[in-house]
This record gives C-alpha cells, sequence and structure tokens, in this order.
C-alpha cells in the first residue's frame, strides 16, 4: 500500500504539470551596478548628443581599456575613469604605485599619453579630443578588490599552492583596519587536476543584500600552462551613510557589542 501511494503521487497529473513548467530563479547581480546612485558612481561620465556619438564614444572608451589593461599590467591598478566633455578626455588612473605609471621623471605618463593619442588616431574618430591623464593614488591597497585579485593571480602564476595564496592573501586583507570581510573564490583546475572545480575562502562579513554596505568585487584570470584560473574578489569595507552621525552611532554600538561578547 506504501508503494502504491508513492507512485500514486509521482505519477500524479499536479506533478507532470509543475515538472513542465518553468521556475523563475533569481539571477546574481554585480555589486558595483546594484550600488550605482547609492554608494558608487559610473567610471565613464558623459552624454552624447546622438546614437553615432554614442556608440564612437563607447568602441573608445572599450579600447582605452583595453590598452591600458595591457600596459599598466602589475602596477596595482584599481580603477579607470573616464570623463568627457565637448574637446576634452579626462583619464583618471587609480593605482596603488604611482611611482611605477608616473615614471622617471614623468616619463611614464607622457609615453601613456602618447599611446592613446597614437589609439585614438587609428580609431579614426570624427573629432580628435584634446588627452589629460591624471593619476591618483591608492592609500590602502589591502582594501581594493582589483588589486588583491592581481595579486591572487601573480602568485597562482607563480606555480604556488592555491590554498596557501588564498590563505595567505585573505589574512593580509584582514588585517587592514578598513576591512570587515573578504571572500576570495578560485575556479578551474586547480593544482593541476584533471577535474575542474570552485574552492573559496571567506573571513568576517560579506552582506551582499545590503545596499548600503560598501563592496568592492573584482574577477580576474590567471594564465597557467594547464589553463585558465578564474578568481573572484568581494571585499566588504563597512556601511555608507549619509549622514556622518548615524556613522558614529553605528561604531558606537558595534564596539560595545564587541566589549560585551
Amino acid at each position: 500500500m506504501r508503494h502504491a501511494l508513492i507512485n500514486e503521487t509521482v505519477t500524479s497529473p499536479l506533478n507532470s504539470v509543475l515538472s513542465n513548467q518553468e521556475y523563475t530563479m533569481t539571477h546574481i547581480a554585480h555589486p558595483y551596478i546594484q550600488r550605482i546612485g547609492i554608494n558608487r558612481d559610473w567610471k565613464s561620465r558623459w552624454f552624447a548628443t546622438s546614437p553615432a556619438k554614442y556608440r564612437e564614444y563607447l568602441r573608445t572608451d572599450a579600447a582605452i581599456r583595453k590598452l591600458l589593461a595591457q600596459k599598466l599590467k602589475g602596477m596595482s591598478i584599481d580603477a579607470v575613469e573616464i570623463e568627457r566633455d565637448e574637446k576634452t578626455l579626462r583619464i583618471l588612473i587609480k593605482t596603488g604605485r604611482p611611482g611605477l605609471v608616473i615614471g622617471r621623471s614623468g616619463e611614464g605618463a607622457t609615453q601613456l599619453r602618447k599611446d592613446i593619442d597614437m589609439l585614438l588616431r587609428k580609431l579614426k574618430l570624427s573629432e580628435k579630443p584634446e588627452i589629460k591623464v591624471d593619476i591618483e593614488e591608492i592609500r590602502s591597497i589591502e582594501s581594493s578588490a582589483p588589486i588583491v585579485a592581481a595579486m591572487v593571480a601573480e602568485g597562482l602564476e607563480k606555480r604556488m599552492p592555491f590554498r596557501r595564496v588564498l590563505k595567505q592573501t585573505v589574512e593580509k586583507v584582514m588585517a587592514n583596519r578598513d576591512v570587515q570581510g573578504v571572500r576570495i573564490s578560485v575556479s578551474g583546475r586547480l593544482g593541476g587536476t584533471d577535474m575542474a572545480r570552485t574552492e573559496q575562502l571567506k573571513k568576517g562579513r560579506i552582506p551582499l543584500q545590503t545596499l548600503r554596505a560598501d563592496i568592492d568585487y573584482a574577477r580576474e584570470r590567471a594564465n597557467l600552462p594547464y589553463g585558465v584560473i578564474g578568481i573572484k574578489v568581494w571585499i566588504y569595507r563597512g556601511d555608507v551613510f549619509a549622514n556622518r552621525k548615524a556613522a558614529k552611532d553605528k561604531k558606537s554600538q558595534t564596539r560595545s557589542r564587541n566589549r560585551t561578547s
């Protein structure tokens, strides 16, 4: 009788309808794009007067970012922001090693400007803008997700064990006073195994659902002889409040909770 009931439930019309129905699942949202307008701003800031101008600006921005990613690899680049007006193209490079980017007596910045100018000539734009390159220093490189992801990729490309790389990186990031949580995920043929898998290491809190949470996110690739290993980094740097008094009250509450615990 028990087996008959089980078979009846499996072959019932309701189950057949539910099996054919498509369920809408939630999607993983990018932590940066989810917080634009709350505690993030666009990395490309300009307005286009026509669809043709929009396509041209978009194509130019993508080409500039690709060029800078190749030229500035290994220089602790946090972000590249692009601003435009009618006659000027301003590129802001945020880096943890401004000395490497600027070079001796400004030779690196000058060469970078020349490379961008050559690229714009190859793209054959309708109007060639005046190029300005500004370099901004990042004081705390351990709280920057792109720089931390590049550190993990560099360690993996040196053939270091991935568990040691993850553990050392997480401890180094959590030693920073501004960081309250970190998560690093790597996927691929870890350790040269035949079957790809995903491993991750987490310490602290990563409140992805809280929109006022200042979460930095980055993806990176480590190119190894046996394949590509993907790297994802989340870094939680506390909550961002519009009112400074509310932020101080929040900090005092967390300190009192830690003392009592």
